[in-house]
């Protein structure tokens, strides 16, 4: 049994990149909120043709983009909170308003004083009035969820409240959600590059003899040490990590039935993880591969060894076709046809990455759905936005009675303005061996 105590949270310490504190981190949480404010949402607004955007929302039943509009030291919205966000043109830029009895953060100011009108709707078709917008944006949607914030209930209260004259005016602000949660900007860029380096160490850390005992250590308790690893660092875990082994006289690793976590971990085996976590808004997901060496190994075989790189061929496929104005779908279809040429079975499952883990943007795949997406497939491709290049192939092993090995890769990384694909602090080029040569010990 593997024993979590203290002395492993503390594992390679020395090797960790800088974490900022949870003080520091709010405040840079709320600089880059002001930032996206001022020079991303105004453009924004203005390509989707939307000058008022409404967002209403309960207290704890938050509309995502909400969330991403609340100053750090917000945990949830208060009470009924109405963020009022209206162009007055390129001159005078944004109107940033917060219909409630008092300021949200230090970027909407208060417009509700209940003493002088009691009723917040009131005062909202008021400031609506005032303003005589042409196109106000709610924030409902049939395909991403991360638009369709506003509930059925607000929608109805807003609605019927309205003037007649401004209803025809309300349309579906999806697109332009959708365009705020997944561009980045290059603050954001720059604490996604330092997420990603925290969770290539976290992950050494973890597949490392530090942690895993061969013969003893369960990939249960492995995933738990990731937990409780995460959680010293003050990282937030967005999913619950996986630990899973392929051996030659097991089946193939399938995707609906998740590991019982039980197995425990031998010399000789092949191990895959799945680690995802925010830090500074911004949310990592990556998959790594790992050999435990036999005893006597210094290195582990090369037929296994070259099966890392026929994954790596796959994602060069996958990203030269990353093209602005390319829809997730026809990606797909594009980077399956060109591995299938090169006798690589692939499959692709790629997805936007930033705000939310699976987060709004164009869907690249399916691991069920190989063919076509629905909706979120047919969303075109943006500069500027991140995804999780997730996937993995099928390589036959002639020394494993030609049984196939399944490499799972997953590695976050921006489509850049100028067309080309960055890998986030790099991608896995190389296995990661279980242990580590110690370097003055020689065979």
């Amino acid at each position: 049994m593997l024993i979590c105590g203290a002395p492993l949270s503390l594992v390679a310490q020395s090797h960790m990149p800088r974490i900022l504190s949870l003080q520091e981190r709010a405040a840079l949480r709320d600089q880059i909120l002001k930032e996206r404010m001022e020079t991303l949402l105004p453009t924004l607004m203005r390509e989707n043709g939307i000058d008022l955007w409404l967002l209403i929302a309960e207290e704890y039943n938050e509309d995502p983009v909400m969330r991403t509009m609340l100053p750090a030291t917000w945990l949830s919205a208060r009470r009924k909170t109405i963020l009022f966000i209206y162009d007055r043109g390129t001159t005078q830029g944004l109107e940033l308003l917060a219909v409630a009895r008092y300021n949200v953060g230090e970027l909407f100011k208060a417009a509700w004083t209940p003493e002088q009108e009691p009723d917040q709707w009131k005062r909202l078709i008021q400031l609506i009035q005032e303003r005589n917008p042409q196109r106000i944006g709610l924030n409902y949607s049939e395909t991403f969820a991360h638009a369709d914030g506003i509930s059925h209930t607000e929608y109805e209260n807003f609605m019927s409240r309205l003037p007649e004259p401004f209803k025809n005016r309300v349309v579906s602000a999806e697109r332009l959600a959708v365009n705020w949660l997944e561009t980045r900007t290059p603050t954001e860029l720059m604490v996604f590059e330092q997420a990603n380096r925290i969770a290539h160490t976290i992950i050494a850390e973890g597949l490392s003899e530090s942690v895993i005992q061969p013969g003893v250590t369960t990939t249960n308790e492995v995933v738990w040490w990731y937990r409780e690893r995460m959680a010293a660092l003050t990282l937030q875990a967005w999913f619950h990590p996986t630990v899973d082994v392929q051996r030659p006289d097991q089946p193939l690793y399938a995707f609906s039935a998740r590991p019982d976590g039980q197995t425990v971990i031998m010399p000789g085996d092949v191990l895959h993880i799945d680690l995802g976590f925010e830090y500074v808004g911004m949310h990592t997901d990556t998959q790594q591969m790992a050999y435990v060496l036999r005893p006597g190994e210094t290195d582990m075989p090369d037929y296994l060894k070259k099966t890392l790189s026929v994954g790596n061929r796959a994602q060069d496929i996958l990203t030269s076709h990353f093209k602005t104005g390319r829809t997730g779908n026809e990606i797909l279809k594009l980077a399956l046809e060109q591995a299938k040429k090169e006798g690589i079975q692939a499959q692709i499952y790629s997805h936007a990455l930033g705000l939310h883990g699976h987060a709004a943007g164009p869907a690249i795949g399916m691991w069920d759905n190989q063919v076509h997406v629905p909706g979120t497939g047919e969303y075109p491709i943006r500069p500027n936005t991140a995804y999780a290049i997730e996937l993995n192939v099928r390589v036959p092993i002639a020394e494993w009675q030609n049984k196939e090995l399944r490499i799972m890769l997953e590695q976050p990384a921006v489509f850049r303005q100028d067309g080309k694909v960055q890998y986030l602090d790099g991608r896995q080029k190389e296995w990661i061996l279980i242990p580590r040569k110690v370097q003055h010990v020689q065979p």
